[in-house]
């Protein structure tokens, strides 16, 4: 049984990776994507293409009872999210709103704590301090003059991920995973599709066109299904550890495509890493010991009790 938990487990892991792989790997197409086109039209389009992808693969799964309030619940963090990272961006650097978005993997923990009074294991809040520390190498974010409004509005795009993380956390074991990461895209791209309309329209050129059909692909379709499947089987501190993943990814690809990391950038990268590793697999391998342990102690007293 405790093996076929550990397996379970384990394809979360590998789903959630894939998720940070496809987001990261998509993050300079959207970049270049949003300088062309205003943000709301294209996470309109981006998230419809990506509803559209799923949505013959979810209509033949079975339903689920409240998979609906729970996909809605989800998707609007998810949209609350996307918008005030847009807006933030506006008013902030790039490496500073990239270093206050991924703090969700600090907020989740707290989040959990308070609202669900679930402590994390002590390994994976020594992973999480690691891995803050790692994002600060990674991004550098040191041109902001200070907590203003595009730092504020991010802070809350940080934290709307991390509600949209404990959302699932709560609720993915509950229904399909096709089903209940297409509710949440389409949430998304049918809030954003009216004042798309009026915010630059959707009159797009053939390389934005392109990168939200990429990103419709990938990022969205692909990433948010992956994200849903790991979340049925990790805990949601480990699975923000692991979306941690997602700014190393762009790193790297960033630096395959000619902007290369400095030395400060690659030790950020490996802090990051090394966190994943600990708060993942250290943690399990702790448990799974002193569970053998214990079945090891309860089997002498058994047989004590038998020659008695």
């Amino acid at each position: 049984m405790a093996r076929s938990s550990t397996r379970r487990t384990a394809k979360g892991d590998l789903a959630l990776v894939a998720a940070a792989l496809c987001f990261g790997a998509t993050f300079v197409v959207v970049q270049d994507a949003i300088e062309r086109v205003e943000p709301v039209p294209f996470l309109a389009v981006r998230f419809l293409i990506g509803a559209g992808l799923l949505w013959p693969f979810a209509r033949r799964r079975p339903r689920s009872a409240g998979e609906g309030r729970d996909g809605v619940l989800a998707g609007v963090a998810l949209l609350v999210g996307y918008l005030l990272q847009t807006i933030g961006l506006q008013y902030t650097d790039p490496a500073t709103s990239a270093f206050i978005t991924y703090l969700l993997v600090v907020f989740v923990p707290l989040l959990s704590l308070v609202a669900f009074r679930r402590r994390p294991h002590p390994l994976t809040l020594v992973a999480v301090a690691v891995a803050v520390g790692g994002l600060v190498l990674l991004t550098d974010p040191g041109g902001s003059s200070g907590l203003g409004r595009g730092e504020v509005l991010t802070l809350g795009c940080a934290l709307a991920y991390a509600v949209h993380v404990l959302v699932l956390g709560r609720t993915a074991h509950r229904h399909d995973p096709m089903r209940l990461a297409t509710i949440q895209v389409a949430v998304v791209g049918l809030v954003c599709l009216v004042p798309g309309a009026g915010m630059g329209g959707y009159d797009f050129p053939a390389s934005a066109l392109a990168a939200a059909a990429a990103t419709g692909v990938m990022a969205t379709a692909v990433a948010f299904a992956c994200q849903v499947f790991g979340q049925r089987t990790v805990p949601p501190t480990r699975v923000a550890l692991v979306l941690l993943l997602e700014p190393v990814f762009a790193a790297v690809i960033s630096a395959f495509g000619g902007d290369p990391l400095s030395t400060v950038q690659y030790l950020g990268a490996g802090s990051i890493l090394i966190a994943v590793v600990v708060g993942e697999a250290v943690p399990g391998w702790l448990d799974h010991r002193v569970e053998l342990r214990q079945a090891g102690v309860d089997n002498d007293r058994s047989q004590g009790d038998m020659v008695g």
